[in-house]
């Protein structure tokens, strides 16, 4: 059995201009631990899931709120958990550059930290809700960097602000989260349009395997059918993307359920697998 360190990590960030704050876990070679009867040996390079928050959450959440720690340690998966605010990762109009900073600096900062593969077939991101959108449009948008995307309980974006369903927010609130982050206006064409920038890249040499689960009776359910139905259009299925819905709302069980899956969409084969070197 592999065991996993915890740690959370203070750092600053140059593309925000602030100090953040990351939860990170990762495997850790033990000699004597009780209960284990053998000793586990690892060099070299650990493969790592990116998970991105949802909206009021934090980086804390996945690892309060789920058992993640437990299921990256049965992959030998190191997963980082950093804080995107209210952002929805993006370069805020009014704000901070919370896309750069998510998939520019923090993998640099990290792997200076941590042993991360830097292989594109060892790295994945993945988020539920806003990190859901977060995930596919940063791992859309690089395809060099990620090999799987994803997404739980959100969807893609047609390139304008959503509408407010989830009830956390009120109509005023929600209006100057949108101005915050969008400056009022749409998006159509832009990294942030996922849709535009999923048909940009279809083509490319490399793309993203995505998968894609649902509630349904989560309050995001029919953006998540368009978002399939869109997917499901491109000719060839070129993301390998793959939808699937259970019984669930937008909440933690159906998110600390349902990972699983999309750790087993990995096809990781750890503790077995080869560590990079």
């Amino acid at each position: 059995m592999i065991k996993m360190a915890f740690m959370q990590v203070q750092f600053f960030s140059e593309v925000l201009h602030m100090a953040v704050s990351a939860d990170v876990v990762i495997p850790q070679a033990v000699t004597k631990e009780i209960g284990l009867d053998s000793r586990e040996t690892m060099t070299g390079k650990h493969p790592v899931l990116w998970l991105l928050h949802g909206a009021t959450d934090d980086h804390t959440t996945w690892q309060r709120r789920t058992s993640i720690e437990r299921y990256a340690a049965q992959m030998g998966l190191a997963v980082v958990m950093p804080s995107g605010h209210l952002s929805s990762y993006s370069n805020m109009a009014h704000g901070g550059d919370f896309y750069h900073y998510i998939a520019e600096e923090l993998p640099v900062i990290m792997r200076e930290f941590f042993p991360l593969s830097e292989k594109r077939e060892d790295n994945f991101i993945a988020g539920n809700s806003m990190g859901g959108y977060g995930a596919m449009k940063i791992g859309i948008n690089y395809p060099e960097r990620y090999s799987a995307i994803g997404c739980f309980s959100s969807a893609a974006n047609r390139g304008r602000p959503g509408e407010n369903k989830s009830g956390l927010f009120d109509d005023a609130t929600w209006q100057m989260r949108n101005y915050m982050q969008y400056g009022g206006k749409d998006f159509k064409g832009t990294y942030e349009d996922t849709f535009h920038m999923a048909k940009k890249n279809k083509d490319l040499p490399v793309l993203p395997r995505i998968f894609h689960s649902c509630g349904k009776d989560d309050f995001l359910i029919d953006k998540a059918r368009e978002t399939r139905d869109f997917f499901m259009s491109l000719e060839g299925n070129p993301y390998h993307y793959v939808y699937e819905e259970h019984e669930g709302v937008h909440g933690w069980e159906y998110w600390d359920e349902h990972i699983t899956d999309f750790l087993e969409f990995l096809q990781l084969d750890a503790p077995e697998r080869a560590i990079a070197n």
